[in-house]
Formats: C-alpha cells, structure tokens, sequence
C-alpha cells in the first residue's frame, strides 16, 4: 500500500495523523531510536500463518511474541512466523517487512496485543523503512477491528 493510499484511507476515515521521516532502519527497536519514540509505543507488523492461513499480529517493538501463549488463546497448534517469500507479493508497493497493520484492507485477521490497547497514540511503518505513521490508539481499533489478546512478552 503506497503511503498516498493508507493517508487517502486515513483521510476519509476522519483520523488524526502525524507523518514522521527518519533514518532507514529495519527493526522496530531501532526505528524507535531513529524518530525518538519510545519502543513501547512502536507497533510492530509481524506476519504469521495460522492454521495455514496469513495473518498480522501487531505488538509493542519492545515486546516479543509468546507462541505457547498466542496458541492456547488462538486455539490451534499451528501457527509460525511468515516467512518473507511467503508474504511479499500480498504487498507490492510495500518494502518488504514495512507493512502497515492494515491487514483488514487485505482481507487479513489481526490480531493486537492487548498492551496496546492502553496506549494512546502508536505509531507504526507506513510502508517503507523511512516513514512512520502515528495516530491514536482508539482510531486503528476502530478501522481495522482486530483482535484485542494478550500475546506478548517483554524483550530479552
């Protein structure tokens, strides 16, 4: 999704957003660093398959994804890490590993963390590695719908 489609999206949807530019970075802790934002308050995309199906979890960058409990919460035994070749064709105009947690304008589950929940503003990639959106906690559950569980564990 180019960044001009997600803000159109955004626009008509009626949320407030900030844009922010900074440096390339690749993993959510250092693209916290790189725009001076606290990695909590980063919302990191992770593609997973769940029971052979694509889906989005979505989680602070200082946390990490438990699998024995996402599991137990899901239901199912079978859900693993995307790997990249498995997911890049679903986002042509994205670089790969900066997809927006939009994953119902992909016909997508998502699944969020609940500690997000609690969070009043999260920023996340708006599809490259030099561009973060961040917007109110409140309007994300409200245009994507996901799944608000607890799945998460703090960072070794």
């Amino acid at each position: 999704m180019p960044l001009n489609t997600l803000k159109k999206y955004l626009d008509d949807n009626g949320v407030e957003y900030v844009l922010i530019s900074h440096s390339k970075a690749f993993t959510a802790q250092k693209i916290a660093a790189a725009a001076h934002i606290r990695g909590k308050d980063i919302a990191k995309t992770v593609m997973v398959k769940i029971d052979g199906k694509m889906a989005m979890v979505v989680l602070p960058a200082s946390m990490r994804i438990d699998f024995h409990h996402l599991k137990e919460v899901i239901g199912t035994n079978d859900i693993s890490i995307a790997k990249e070749g498995e997911f890049k064709e679903m986002f042509p105009s994205c670089e790969t590993g900066a997809m927006p947690p939009f994953g119902n304008l992909y016909n997508m589950e998502v699944f969020s963390d609940q500690s997000l929940a609690g969070d009043h503003e999260i920023a996340f990639n708006a599809g490259s590695h030099t561009e973060l959106i961040q917007m109110e906690y409140s309007d994300f559950e409200r245009l994507v719908e996901p799944q608000i569980i607890s799945f998460s564990t703090q960072l070794a």
